[in-house]
């Protein structure tokens, strides 16, 4: 690497600037990247270039060499350099300041360079380094990706890992001869040497560290163009029909969303290039790298026999990585307390693709099913977090993201929207992305410029949507004269803490016999008297929330019950089933085998498929949660029986197909065990019904769960399906779902071992079979170890990891020991990382409440 290393030194020792002399208090040096050390850098630090050279052996156990160097501008020289790198000094190979060998001294997860070896002016650090398994390059056997967020970076090269250090990336990757590459930027040459080939990439837009990216590996790469754009896909799908029906469906989509964008922001795509990669059982549905983002192989590539929801839920992800190229790539938040306006945006922005694609009323029902249930799960919860929180150091980063930045700022923003006017908010949108292009900026920031085109006081109205945590309970009362209103009043009150007032407008209906009369309802108070209802006839019963655009807990008139699933808007009624779900949740209007049997009822009668594959989904969440083992026994064949008839006389094959899945995760009969084995045997769905093989996979892992041939079954699965990664993910459940209880317990206690996490939709999965209801008189051991646990899944995992953890082994535990168990690691851990306490009480809520509701 010599030659790397003087080349290096003679560019950067080019055009050397001299800066006024500037002293501060020196920041201590800590684990990971703190508030302090950031603003630190941020004022000193600029015009930041890194030159990175990746040498990437074939095989998976050899070490990954990374040569580099990071060049900048820095008027502070009263301090030594920190620069962010977790392995250690042990990885370092060299350390070069300014053309100095120096020694490489490494400390809490910093490399220190000396003051001595500083000065104003333009300076370079170049370094050789190695990674191992170690690092967030998410090595396969075959291909492997980059993924640095929130912090990652710092695991694999020396940088400033903090967002509001932009620069720009030279990237060189060596690999394998057969293997394809993906980065950031347009691959300028390559040079095939022997069995290997080196990829020179042109230089990088203006990036943070937690967008710099790339992929290598033995992947099919497809080129279309999208209008006046080229684009590159790259996948390892190799099921030919799925291919066919894929790929031409994903370039369209992401052609869609680009287009949009730039109409909506008046601002053309704002990168160099566009390109996307399938990775199988990716952590997230997908990352939002400029020129190279990165999709869960399994939300591109449908077939089919694909739902009408997956469809809407390739789109949707599509378009949300597509916003991020405008918000949160090219204007990017200063530091990742404001990591939820990237995500707000991106959401908000995908639902308004999806509007414009699919229509209005498709896009409203989405936007419920989507963003409110999700919402609620936490806002419910003694561990509700706000929107925007507050964050210390970067290493505590991943735990701010959530459903709440996810789902309920969503919901806020289109509050917001409503309370300015569309135009106005486009407008002050456009305005912000303007002005901060390829910077940084704050939700303050923002907040500033659209106060600019409303006349409501937007600081007063963040407070509570944003700053703070919960939602509203409304009540309503109605006085009658006679057979008519006399006075219709609506209240509001937090469910939990200081009494406040979320602003916001949605509508309730009143129904009649033969008509139904909407209303407006401008929430601006704590209390309103709703005058458009004085005098009207006493109604049949009233829909609260019936437009689906308010938030919080809902009344619920049970005079509704009997009418509920012929009301003709599937909007209505998904409003209904979302407040009478809360609504039991809280304690009120139904108990759990109430509604059970209501929701069974309605499975018939539904007809919308995404209403429908709500329905049932609450019909398996209160089945396994909120329903005592012998009572689930009892109420079984009513429920097996009614899932199998409507799945018969439903027309629609992809309803049929939402009900066989129901029916797959409730059943509990000799007699459905027979019928789903054939199923799974002879490969013959039930008439009307498409199967493809990952539904038959699906159907295996629940065969292996609920009957005695559980290493057979999967085994067999396993012969059937050709793709590497699916064979490969079988193998790794496959102990999971063994019959042995040995065998189960050395598959748990193996997870403590990073190793074994590193794919971590396995290890979900895994976790889901291992703590099943059916399997937890064997489980509960795990729980203490699975809390004991977290921190370290916070530390080694991705940002998803911990409450995607907590959800797998906590989702369907209701007993007072799991319960116990739970509160005793709390008061045995007063000091608990807060964040993590907070997600313990999030996952672990519907636990709570079913001591509530069955006495337990």
């Amino acid at each position: 690497m010599k030659g790397f290393f003087t080349s290096v030194i003679l560019l950067v020792s080019i055009g050397t600037i001299g800066y006024a002399q500037q002293s501060s208090e020196p920041v201590a040096v800590e684990p990971g990247v703190s508030f302090k050390l950031a603003t630190y850098r941020h004022a000193v630090i600029s015009n930041i270039q890194y030159l990175l050279d990746f040498n990437i052996p074939a095989k998976k156990e050899r070490n990954i060499t990374v040569a580099g160097n990071v060049s900048f501008d820095l008027t502070d020289v009263t301090q030594d350099l920190q620069l962010d790198f977790k392995p250690g000094s042990d990885h370092i190979s060299a350390v070069l300041a300014n053309g100095v060998h120096i020694p490489a001294v490494s400390k809490n997860e910093h490399l220190i360079i000396d003051k001595q070896f500083l000065h104003k002016g333009r300076n370079t650090i170049t370094t050789e380094v190695k990674i191992g398994e170690e690092g967030s390059l998410n090595r396969n056997a075959d291909f492997l990706y980059a993924l640095f967020v929130p912090d990652r970076a710092r695991t694999v090269f020396p940088c400033f890992d903090q967002p509001n250090l932009k620069a720009r990336f030279l990237l060189t990757l060596h690999v394998p001869a057969d293997w394809k590459v993906l980065a950031n930027a347009v691959k300028k040459d390559s040079v095939v040497t022997g069995e290997n080939i080196t990829y020179h990439f042109a230089n990088s837009d203006k990036l943070p560290t937690y967008l710099f990216s790339f992929t290598a590996g033995k992947y099919t790469s497809v080129k279309q163009m999208l209008g006046k754009r080229g684009a590159e896909l790259l996948y390892r799908e190799t099921d030919p029909i799925t291919i066919k029906f894929s790929v031409d469906s994903i370039f369209k989509a992401h052609e869609d969303a680009i287009s949009f964008l730039e109409k909506w922001t008046s601002i053309p795509f704002p990168f160099q290039k566009v390109g996307f990669a399938a990775i199988p059982d990716f952590q997230f549905g997908g990352m939002e790298h400029p020129g190279e983002v990165q999709y869960k192989a399994s939300a591109l590539f449908l077939d089919d026999g694909a739902t009408k929801d997956q469809f809407i839920a390739r789109s949707n992800v599509i378009s949300h990585e597509t916003a991020h190229m405008w918000f949160g790539d090219m204007v990017t938040m200063d530091w990742f307390n404001d990591v939820w306006m990237k995500e707000v945006f991106a959401n908000f922005m995908a639902d308004k693709v999806t509007e414009k694609l699919m229509g209005s009323e498709t896009f409203n029902l989405k936007f419920l099913q989507d963003h409110y249930p999700a919402a609620y799960g936490i806002d419910r919860t003694p561990g509700a977090n706000p929107i925007r929180q507050q964050l210390d150091n970067l290493q505590d980063a991943g735990s701010l993201y959530g459903n709440i930045i996810y789902h309920k700022a969503p919901i806020m923003m289109r509050q917001l929207e409503l309370l300015m006017g569309k135009d106005n908010f486009q407008k002050g949108i456009r305005e912000y992305l303007k002005k901060y292009a390829y910077s940084n900026a704050t939700w303050n920031d923002l907040i500033a410029i659209l106060s600019k085109y409303s006349t409501t006081n937007l600081y007063t109205w963040n407070k509570v949507w944003v700053n703070q945590p919960g939602r509203p309970v409304f009540e309503y009362n109605v006085n009658y004269t006679g057979n008519n209103i006399n006075k219709f009043t609506i209240s509001q009150h937090p469910e939990t803490g200081e009494a406040r007032i979320w602003p916001q407008v949605f509508h309730i209906t009143l129904v009649y016999p033969t008509y139904s009369k909407s209303l407006a309802v401008n929430m601006s108070k704590q209390q309103i008297a709703l005058a458009a209802a004085q005098g009207m006839p006493k109604p049949l019963y009233i829909l609260f929330n019936a437009d689906g655009m308010g938030y919080g807990l809902f009344p619920v008139d049970k005079s509704m019950t009997g009418s509920l699933f012929t009301l003709a808007s599937p909007l209505q009624r998904a409003s209904a089933y979302i407040n009478a779900y809360e609504n039991m949740l809280a304690g009120r209007s139904f108990k759990p085998d109430e509604l059970l049997k209501l929701f069974t009822l309605g499975i018939s009668t539904e007809k919308n498929e995404m209403n429908l594959r709500m329905l049932t989904g609450y019909i398996t969440n209160i089945y396994w949660g909120f329903t005592l083992p012998k009572d689930r026994l009892a109420f079984n064949p009513t429920l097996e029986e009614n899932l199998w008839t409507a799945m018969q006389q439903q027309t629609l094959p992809n309803n049929k197909k939402v009900l066989f899945k129901a029916y797959q995760d409730v059943y509990l009969s000799h007699d459905a065990q027979s019928k789903m084995y054939n199923v799974w045997q002879q490969q013959q769905a039930p008439a009307g019904v498409k199967l493809n093989e990952d539904d038959y996979t699906s159907l295996a892992l629940t065969l292996a769960l609920k009957s005695d041939t559980a290493t057979s079954v999967i085994k067999q699965q396993q012969a059937r399906v050709t793709n590497i990664d699916r064979r490969n993910r079988l193998d790794y459940l496959m102990p999971a779902l063994s019959l042995n209880v040995a065998e189960r317990d050395a598959f748990f206690n193996g997870l403590k071992e990073r190793k074994n996490r590193q794919k971590e939709a396995w290890v979900t999965t895994a976790l889901y079979y291992l703590n099943h209801p059916l399997r937890q008189q064997t489980s509960i051991k795990y729980l203490p170890e699975s809390l004991q646990l977290l921190a370290e899944i916070q530390r080694t995992g991705d940002v998803f990891f911990p409450q995607s953890w907590l959800g797998s082994v906590f989702g369907s535990y209701q007993s007072k020991e799991a319960y116990q168990v739970v509160n005793d690691f709390l008061k045995a851990n007063p000091d608990y990382n807060p964040k993590l306490h907070d997600k313990i009480l999030q996952a672990t809520d519907n636990l709570y409440r079913a001591q509530k509701m069955l006495g337990n």
